[in-house]
This record gives structure tokens, sequence and C-alpha cells, in this order.
């Protein structure tokens, strides 16, 4: 990082890279480093690598650092794909169905029995080695594959994982922030849905809005609670067909979109877990909720491949709107946050409902609620620490110019020229598509043979009418990949 307002010096890792299962370099670098501060600091894992080196050594930093409190070696656990799958059965967190199989046999038998397309996972994605070409998690389509993927454990340095596809979709992919101090007490926590991602529908939040829903915060809290977890921590979340949010990945550091979980004097998940560390007063949040995060490279890239990027002020507005427009059987057009894709019929889910009955009613622009009773205490009222009352308000359709600040805006990786080369490309094909599809219904003489030609005038009579105008063939209709999944 070359320049940084926040950054006020850098200090060069351990020589040769970090290895969790031999921390002793990362031991040695941290403790030139602390001698160079000169006094105690506190450490922050912002990635499972480093969280999982980091808990290994902490006890012999007691004195130099302030770590969150890890027993049991408990980010390796979490951050374990098969650990995690055994922690939710046990806990009863609801989780995609998962088969740890035994043999190249029992890999295909299992991905016959979860039905394809399958999700292949390695259980310890942090020892994939670079130049072996895994990724830490695909989805399979056929059962060769999966059998081939299973003669790579060895290399791979884990066990593979098969676990039931859930389908992406509006709506879909939630996440859970954290701070917590011992006893898994929280600071700062708060429930938000992944509107747009890179890879498309698979990949890191593109854009992101805090949205409060009771389900996803009330297992994120438990989970927490029982694991007597220390620290800062990024839940990832798919609601299933049945709107079911299953958690589907844990990750115990601060994710990529943590800024979206700030308040509205500045308070993140960061900067709460730096004053339990230094011994201070974490202040109550104060707001929150409707923030939207917008990392801009990818959510360019992210609405070009994908569907059109949502306002980043009042899509939640506009959805409520619609649904209270069309009433609760209806269908409707937009897709939830404004996404703007085409949507089939049908009655609105009750989670749904739930939302627009919280939400409030509309207002135009300009215009203040008239004053009413107070709300009846509700399921939410009795949550606990940050979580207590965050019950969205009425939601005005227009937003204020003040309002804008409640945008994050970050830039990932400004050195990588991937994304840019690709969204380029994107650009390109989309127009190269348009174009094809406009040329289906042109004769095949050319576009010219299909203008009309005037006929020349008839002395005497009169004059003939326009000549029929052919109608093109009609294109056939794109499958919609959010619908039909």
């Amino acid at each position: 990082m070359g320049r940084s307002r926040y950054l006020r010096a850098t200090h060069p890792g351990p020589d040769g890279g970090l290895d969790p299962e031999a921390p002793e370099a990362l031991l040695e670098c941290l403790t030139a480093v602390s001698e160079r501060i000169g006094r105690p600091a506190v450490l922050i894992a912002m990635d499972d690598l480093s969280a999982i080196a980091v808990s290994r050594v902490a006890p012999m930093l007691t004195d130099r650092f302030r770590i969150p409190h890890q027993p049991d070696n408990l980010p390796a656990r979490v951050a374990d794909k098969a650990e995690l799958s055994r922690l939710c059965a046990r806990w009863d967190v609801p989780h995609p169905e998962t088969v740890i199989p035994a043999s190249g046999a029992e890999a295909a038998e299992a991905a016959w029995r979860l039905g394809l397309p399958v999700v292949a996972k390695w259980s310890r994605p942090w020892l994939l080695p670079a130049a072996a070409g895994l990724r830490s998690t695909t989805l399979v389509h056929g059962v060769a594959e999966v059998r081939r993927l299973y003669e790579r454990s060895a290399e791979a340095g884990s066990r593979l994982l098969l676990q039931r596809f859930l389908p992406a979709g509006p709506d879909t992919d939630w996440f859970f922030h954290g701070a917590f101090a011992r006893g898994g007490r929280p600071l700062l926590a708060g429930s938000g849905r992944k509107e747009l991602s890179w890879p498309v529908r698979t990949g890191l939040t593109a854009v992101g809005r805090w949205l409060p829903d009771p389900a996803v915060e009330e297992s994120g809290l438990r989970l927490a609670e029982r694991l007597g977890y220390q620290g800062i921590l990024d839940l990832d979340f798919r609601c299933d067909e049945r709107g079911t949010f299953r958690l589907v990945d844990f990750n115990p550091r601060p994710g990529a979109q943590f800024r979206l979980f700030t308040d509205d004097r500045g308070l993140d998940v960061v900067q709460a877990m730096y004053l339990d560390l230094t011994g201070q007063r974490v202040p109550e949040p104060v707001g929150g909720p409707g923030r939207v995060f917008v990392a801009e490279n990818y959510a360019l890239l992210a609405a070009v491949r994908g569907r059109r990027l949502p306002t980043a002020t009042a899509a939640r507005s506009a959805d409520t709107a619609a649904g209270a427009a069309a009433g609760p059987g209806a269908g409707r057009d937009a897709l939830p946050g404004g996404a703007g894709a085409a949507r089939v019929p049908g009655p609105v889910p009750p989670r749904e409902e739930r939302r627009a009955a919280e939400a409030g009613p509309v207002l135009p622009a300009g215009r203040r609620p008239e004053p009413g009773p107070p709300p009846a205490a509700g399921p939410a009222d009795g949550a606990r620490g940050p979580l207590a009352g965050r019950r969205p308000g009425p939601v005005r359709a227009a937003p204020s110019r003040e309002r804008r600040g409640r945008v994050e805006a970050a830039w990932f990786a400004p050195d990588d020229l991937g994304p840019f080369l690709a969204m380029l490309g994107a650009f390109l094909g989309r127009g190269l598509g348009k174009g094809a599809r406009a040329l289906r219904g042109v004769p095949e003489q050319g576009r010219r043979g299909a203008r009309a030609v005037r006929a020349p005038r008839q002395r005497g009579g009169e004059r003939p009418g326009p000549p029929a105008r052919r109608t093109p063939p009609e294109a056939p209709a794109e499958p919609d990949e959010l619908v039909t999944r």
C-alpha cells in the first residue's frame, strides 16, 4: 500500500510467507514488530490464514499485543468446512446437507443422492497449494468430475466435502457481521443482504445493504454465544426454497464489506473491537440499518454481467411500494432491492410480507409520517445488546441530499487489471449480443431488402397502399437464470 490517510507505517511479514502449521516464523516476526512499536498494540487478523496462525501464537504474545482470546484453536475449527458442518449438526444450526466421502465411489454416490449440480469444497482451503489450480469451492455438474476432485485430496491437503446446491436468486444471499467481547457478548452486530456479487451470484459482495433480519441475527448471536467467541466474525447465509437461512461459511475475521456495518457516529466492528481490547467503553450504536456498501470496480462489472445496479438510496422503498400497490397476492416485476430483473408471478413470500409490514407506509418526498401510537413489542424488541430496537421505520421514496453519506464506497485490488479487462469484455460481449439478436429478424438478402420500397405512381387510378411490412420472427426469450435455476 503506497499512500493512505489511515496508515502510519507498515511492517514486513515473516520470510517465506505465513504457514499456520509452523507459526514459529510468525512469532519471531511479531516479536520484532512489537520491539519497534515500543508499547502494546492491538492485533486483528484480516484473513483466515492470519487468524489461524495468530491464535496459535497468541499465548506467547500476551504482554506485547492485545489479541482477542480464542480458546482451543477456535479459528481453525470454524474455518474448517468439515468441522463447521459437525458444529451446525450438533447445535441445530441450519446448514446445507453435507457429505464427507471416504472414497471415489462414495463421492460419486453422494453426488447422485444430493442431486447434480453439487457443491464441492475443500475442508481446509488455506492449505491449497497455489500452483495446483484448485479452487476452494467448485460447482460440479458430473459424477466423473467429482471422482477426479476426490482423487486430488492428497494434493489439496484436506478432505473433500459435497454439499447440496442451493440455487442463487433475489433475496437469497445474506451475511452477518459482529464484534464480540469475552463469552460471546455482542458489541456491534448486524445482518445484511448481498445485492450484487462478483463473480456473479458466487463471489464477494459488490453491493450490499444493511438490512435487519431476525432469523439471520438470531443464528449469528446464538452461534457466537455457544462458541464463547471473542473477536470479529463474518458469516455467510443462503436462503433455500423453503425460506430457511442456512449457514454456508464462517470467517473468523472481518469481512471485506465490514464497513457496511457502521453506525451514524462512525463506529464499526473493528473500532468496537479496538475499544474493548484497550479497556475503553464501547458506546451504544446509533442508527445504521439502511446503509449501502459499494465496491466500485466490482459493482460496475457485476452490474454489466449480472443485472442492473440497484440504486443506493431507496431501492427497498420501491420494493415495498410495488408490493403495496399490487397487493399481497400479485406478482411483481421488480426483484427485492430494486434489481429490475423479471420475476415469475406468484404470491409474495411470508418473509417479504413481514418486511413490508415492518417498513411502514411509503411517503412522498418531503412528507413526514403522521404521529401515532408506539409500535407493539415484538420478538425483535427483546434482542440483546446492539440489535435491540433495530426495527426499520417508515421509508421515504426519495431521500434527501444529506442521506448520500450512507453509501460506503470501497475499491478492491487497485493494482489488479483483471476486473477492468473483464468489464471491457463484458461491455463488448453485451453489445455484440444485442446486435446479433437484432439481426435475427432481418431477411437473408440483408438490411436493404427489409426496407419498404415505394411503388411507382399509376395514372388515372388510386395510389396503391403501402406495402405490407414483413414482421420479423420473434427472437426466442432468453431464460432468466435467477428464476429457472
